[in-house]
């Protein structure tokens, strides 16, 4: 196995950092979108309106996990090029494995969250094609 240098989890850091402003802004929307939602609950208690909510808060909790698990392995990543610093090789291996593990899962969350977020949009134009 090839040595495990401080530019190699250095690497991630501008992809962890695109990925997590992705998520961020997926997280902005969704606030706005359950604001938007309240209000209109406030002003006429819809079945269909408590549905949406509770997609959106199933979709706005798998963010959340996608970002734990982001910024996690980021903070794995510095750990890591730590590691390597104060000459700890071996744990520093492990450490950016488990890092690569927790983006991974990141990314998982979201193609789960992306299915969730399909079917939502599925069953409005499944609406609007039967009006």
């Amino acid at each position: 196995m090839e040595q495990l240098t401080l530019t190699t989890p250095a690497l991630l850091f501008s992809a962890i950092s695109l990925i997590m402003l992705a998520y961020t802004n997926r997280f902005l929307a969704y606030a706005a979108v359950i604001r938007s939602l309240h209000d209109k609950y406030l002003e006429k208690k819809d079945s269909l309106l408590i549905e949406q909510i509770k997609n959106i808060k199933q979709r706005l909790y798998l963010t959340r996990s996608m970002q734990i698990f982001g910024i996690s392995s980021l903070l794995l990543c510095v750990l890591t090029m730590f590691l390597i610093y104060v000459q700890l090789h071996t744990i520093a291996i492990w450490v950016f494995g488990a890092a690569l593990i927790l983006l991974i899962l990141s990314l998982a969350v979201l193609i789960v969250e992306i299915q969730i977020s399909v079917k939502a949009l599925e069953h409005h134009i499944r609406d609007i094609e039967n009006n």
